[in-house]
C-alpha cells in the first residue's frame, strides 16, 4: 500500500487539465443522477438544427453525442481546454469559439438549442438572447453546498443555503431573462474518497471546493485525513446536482 508521501506525489504529478476524471477510477466514486444528462442531451441534440454547448471543457461530453446538430458550436475560456476540445471536436465538424466571459459572440436568435454541463456560471440574459423563439436551454449544474463535508474538513463549518447555486435561484434568473422553466430536478449523490491522493487530485481539479488549496498549505490536515482513512475507511461526502430545462417564448 502506498505511503502518505507516495500518494501525495502521485496526485501532485497527475495531469488535471480538462474534465476527464478517469485518474480517480478505483480511488474515488460519485453516484450519478438518475435522469441521465448525457442521454437526454444527446436526444435533444439529434433533433436540433443549430446547437451551442457553453463551457465545453475539453469537449468530453459533446464528443460522446452520437448525432450532433446540423451546425454545432462549442465555447470554452481556458486555452488548454480549448486545445483539448479542438482535438476531440473539430474532426466531427464542431466549431470551437473562445469565450471571454462577457457577451456571447453570436447574433440574437442564432440557436434552437443551448446546452451546458456543470457551467461555472450561467449568463441567463445571453442564453435567452442567442436562443431563437421556442428554443431550449438544457443544463446539468452543480447544486448548493456540493461536497461541503470536504470543504469543512479543511476550512471548518460553512454557511449552508447561501451558495447562489440553489435551484430556486436558477429558476428565478431564467424567468427574469424571459425563459419558461419546463423541468427542474435535484439530486444528492454519495461521493467516496478511498485515499488521500484521490482527495488531492480532486481539490487540484475542482478548485472552488477548497479555494487556494495546495499540498504545502494543507499538508498537516492531509496527514490527519490519511490517518483517518486508514483507521476508519473511505471519506464520504455528498455532491449536489440539478437539471434545468427552460424555453424561450415564441415559436
Amino acid at each position: 500500500m502506498p505511503s502518505f508521501d507516495e500518494l501525495l506525489d502521485q496526485a501532485v504529478n497527475a495531469n488535471v487539465e480538462g474534465w476527464d476524471f478517469s485518474w480517480l477510477d478505483g480511488r474515488a466514486s460519485e453516484e450519478r443522477p438518475g435522469w441521465g444528462y448525457a442521454r437526454m442531451m444527446a436526444e435533444r441534440m439529434s433533433h436540433a438544427h443549430r446547437a451551442l454547448e457553453l463551457q465545453t471543457g475539453g469537449g468530453e461530453v459533446l464528443a460522446g453525442v452520437p448525432e450532433l446538430a446540423t451546425l454545432t458550436v462549442a465555447t470554452e475560456s481556458w486555452p488548454p481546454n480549448l486545445a483539448r476540445a479542438a482535438a476531440r471536436l473539430r474532426p466531427r465538424g464542431v466549431t470551437l469559439v473562445a469565450d471571454d466571459g462577457a457577451a456571447l459572440p453570436f447574433r440574437p436568435a442564432s440557436f434552437d438549442l443551448v446546452v451546458s454541463r456543470h457551467p461555472v456560471s450561467t449568463r441567463w440574459a445571453e442564453v435567452s438572447r442567442v436562443l431563437r423563439p421556442g428554443g431550449t436551454y438544457f443544463s446539468q449544474q452543480i447544486g448548493p453546498d456540493s461536497v461541503v463535508e470536504l470543504t469543512e474538513f479543511f476550512l471548518g463549518p460553512q454557511p449552508r443555503g447561501q451558495s447562489g447555486r440553489e435551484p430556486a435561484v436558477a429558476r428565478g434568473a431564467a424567468q427574469a431573462a424571459g425563459l419558461r422553466v419546463v423541468d427542474l430536478r435535484e439530486a444528492r449523490l454519495r461521493t467516496v474518497f478511498h485515499d488521500v491522493g484521490a482527495v488531492v487530485y480532486f481539490l487540484r481539479k475542482v478548485i472552488w471546493i477548497v479555494p487556494g488549496f495546495t499540498v504545502e498549505r494543507y499538508r498537516a490536515r492531509l496527514a490527519q485525513l490519511h490517518a483517518r482513512i486508514r483507521a476508519e475507511g473511505p471519506f464520504v461526502a455528498h455532491a449536489t446536482r440539478f437539471l434545468i430545462e427552460a424555453r424561450r417564448s415564441g415559436s
